[in-house]
């Protein structure tokens, strides 16, 4: 086995100076599965999804104690305009650094992303008004524009048969710390209130009741960003023409030191001049997958406000009455089912399945089950608890798989010197949509709690409502002739 590996590395020409040869270099002699880089991967991702998140269990909270709200119902008006200044900040933004990712490499772009989050989630825990809080998330999610070319690495820093593994680590991840970030936020915000034996009223974490969740986080990616210095550069540097003759599609399809080749009907690889790349607003199964990724963020982050505020909102408004702690629990057990499933069942399901498929299944059966959240909410004990947690784990698993896949046709859709533009592009019409769901989200819960005798789907079963129309537009688009797969020839 070795022998065929050096035989393969032995056919293909590297330049010395170039990081991405290097990479390309290992993949050909690695064997079994990459664990380090899946590590780092995972780590990566986590740091930047921990912070979107954590603050919507105290969310609700924080908004009450800045004093702007008239009324308890408007509170969840202005949480989703928090909410939502982090994505608006990552729109503007996330092209330009895919281009820097392209020009520079993916390392440095994902360490200024790090640090980002060090210094700006920070800040945001010792927010004294309203505008403190959205002006430190907009800059957070400005300067944070690593989720693209992270997602364009995990593509180019694994062998092939275990890309789809590398690109399930990311939106695993991304899952998971969709879900942590809350159960950080439940169990730490107003640490005096709820652990008063270790923190005083008089203390900095007294009065700064949120300052405690942000700073965890910050902590842990201060440690991601040091351990990227040993984070392997995966972009190619280096000009002229370059020739491999290794008949494979795997060698074109990850990128190995290739720019400047075609190949013919006999396999065979030929020497050719430079070749234009093709445009990305033109390539459709691109552009398709990244509407459709878009439309289904958009369910998803409006799922993940609104799943917190509802679950905090009293009784008399069709809320749980539940506690932060309680919000953090009911996460913290979905984030392990997440964890088990991703890392376990999805890379065999998707093989079996196809992206596509997968995603069909998930959104479809995603449906019926937000359908029953406001049954849920008339239950109460023992059962409440343990049919909410069922709900959570399956719906964050749903959701997690539909991204996954989308994930998979985007990077499929372009060639590697394209994939971090391909991924920045992705990630503004993404930011834009999800900039949309928590304000979107937060006016239409705060409009539905005021609606609790309407004829026609009253309270909370209104935005449940509009959430599975959302889902089902989702589900329509990934059927011809609107979703079109890349083929590779």
């Amino acid at each position: 086995m070795a022998e065929e590996y050096k035989e393969r590395l032995l056919k293909k020409k590297y330049y010395e100076n170039c990081p991405g040869c290097k990479v390309e270099q290992n993949k050909e002699l690695q064997q079994g599965i990459p664990i380090r880089e899946l590590l780092f991967t995972w780590v990566i991702v986590l740091c930047t999804a921990l912070p979107i998140s954590s603050l919507f269990p105290f969310l609700y909270f924080m908004i009450r104690d800045f004093h702007i709200a008239k009324t308890e119902e408007d509170i969840g008006f202005y949480a989703g305009y928090v909410g939502s200044s982090f994505m608006l900040g990552r729109a503007l933004t996330s092209v330009a650094w895919g281009m820097v990712a392209d020009r520079y490499g993916r390392k440095p772009v994902i360490v200024i992303g790090t640090i980002a989050v060090v210094i700006f989630n920070t800040l945001f825990g010792l927010s004294v008004n309203f505008w403190m809080a959205i002006a430190t998330r907009f800059l957070l999610g400005s300067l944070n524009g690593l989720l693209g070319p992270i997602k364009a690495y995990a593509t180019e820093i694994f062998r092939e048969e275990y890309q789809a593994l590398g690109v399930s680590t990311v939106s695993t991840a991304w899952g998971i710390g969709l879900i942590i970030g809350p159960a950080l936020g439940g169990f730490l915000a107003q640490p005096a209130e709820k652990y008063p034996n270790i923190f005083s009223k008089e203390s900095l974490f007294g009065r700064f009741p949120y300052f405690l969740p942000c700073l965890s986080i910050s902590v842990f990616a201060s440690a991601v960003t040091v351990a990227c210095y040993w984070l392997p550069e995966t972009l190619h540097m280096h000009s002229g023409k370059n020739i491999l003759p290794d008949d494979s599609d795997e060698a074109l399809e990850a990128g190995s030191c290739e720019s400047n080749v075609k190949q013919g009907k006999t396999g065979q690889i030929e020497e050719s001049g430079p070749i234009a790349k093709k445009s990305l607003w033109r390539n459709w199964p691109l552009m398709s997958s990244i509407i459709v990724y878009c439309v289904f963020s958009l369910h998803d982050m409006a799922y993940t406000e609104i799943f917190s505020l509802w679950a905090v909102s009293p009784r008399k408004f069709g809320g749980l009455s539940y506690t932060t702690n309680d919000v953090g629990v009911v996460l913290s057990i979905s984030g392990f089912g997440l964890l088990v499933f991703q890392l376990s069942l999805y890379p065999y399901v998707e093989r079996l399945f196809g992206a596509i498929m997968v995603s069909r299944i998930s959104g479809v059966l995603s449906i019926p089950l937000l359908a029953s959240y406001p049954l849920i909410a008339m239950l109460s004990g023992v059962t409440l608890a343990f049919l909410l947690n069922c709900a959570s784990v399956m719906k964050n698993v749903l959701s997690v798989s539909i991204l996954t896949g989308t994930f998979l046709l985007q990077n499929r859709a372009v060639d590697q010197d394209q994939r971090g533009a391909a991924n920045g592009l992705a990630m503004t019409a993404m930011s834009l949509f999800k900039a949309a769901g928590p304000a979107g989200g937060g006016a239409i819960f705060s409009w539905a709690q005021k609606r609790q005798d309407a004829a026609f789907l009253p309270g909370d079963q209104m935005v449940f409502f509009i959430l599975n129309v959302i889902e089902a537009i989702g589900v329509l688009m990934t059927f011809k002739p609107f979703l079109i797969e890349r083929q590779i020839s």
